[in-house]
């Protein structure tokens, strides 16, 4: 089964807040990725508002409507403002992320079993909303049990390390090892395994036929620097071409 591409929106939104004139559009450019073939669309609207803002969630959950068969997927912080959005739009998926409210972007996973209690009723409620819970992790494959025990359906492994070890091929053997042992540790606990963080055209096809069990991709910073060279459509297609080639 070929990996899902969800193209995260994020940093449209940062070139449009320099301004006050709307443009680029957060939904136009959703729009134009899922006519050619994005399985989906990531947000992560920060309390800050740096980025995404509260109009554009209710914005894009209006346009993902219009494509049932894409996913909606909304990341953040639960104990942060996620839950206010899941609440309002019930997205087809919530990303819980530890991030601090000053952080620049995300930098590290969920730890068992200190976060464990925090986390769980927080995942029963978004489950109960009939919304998907995956939850950012390092490639720790210890932590995988945690995950699970509280409740959660997925989790998305944080690949900045893979992709930072890429220039050295020693390293970038060790740091894939250690994704593949994650993976394979996540599917033994019942979860199903997303990725994100820094992949890109040059180091996503290994990754994508490397890792066990991959669902879903999150890309976004790569994939809208690809987007301003070739546009919106051709970066999809390039990125879901890595995918298929990975198969």
């Amino acid at each position: 089964m070929t990996v899902r591409l969800s193209v995260n929106v994020n940093k449209v939104a940062l070139v449009r807040n320099t301004r006050h004139l709307g443009i680029p559009s957060v939904t136009r450019a959703a729009r134009l990725c899922l006519q050619a073939g994005a399985h989906g669309i990531t947000i992560h609207p920060r309390p800050d508002g740096r980025h995404i803002r509260a109009h554009d969630v209710q914005e894009l959950a209006e346009l993902m409507r219009g494509w049932p068969q894409a996913e909606f997927n909304i990341e953040g912080n639960p104990t942060h403002n996620l839950l206010e959005h899941v609440r309002q739009v019930r997205p087809t998926q919530a990303t819980f992320v530890p991030d601090g409210t000053d952080q620049f972007t995300s930098d590290h996973g969920w730890h068992f079993p200190a976060d464990a209690d925090r986390l769980a009723p927080l995942v029963a409620e978004c489950r109960a909303l009939g919304v998907r819970v995956s939850l950012f992790m390092d490639a720790d494959p210890a932590q995988m049990a945690g995950a699970r025990g509280v409740g959660a359906d997925r989790v998305e492994l944080y690949t900045e390390p893979y992709a930072a070890a890429w220039a050295d091929p020693q390293q970038r053997r060790q740091q894939l090892a250690r994704y593949v042992a994650a993976a394979q540790a996540a599917r033994d606990a019942g979860l199903g395994v997303n990725a994100g963080h820094d992949l890109n055209l040059d180091n996503l096809p290994l990754f994508a036929a490397q890792v066990p069990g991959l669902l879903e991709v999150s890309i976004g910073h790569a994939f809208v620097s690809d987007a301003l060279e070739q546009g919106y459509a051709a970066a999809t297609r390039a990125y879901l071409g890595c995918l298929e080639a990975a198969g």
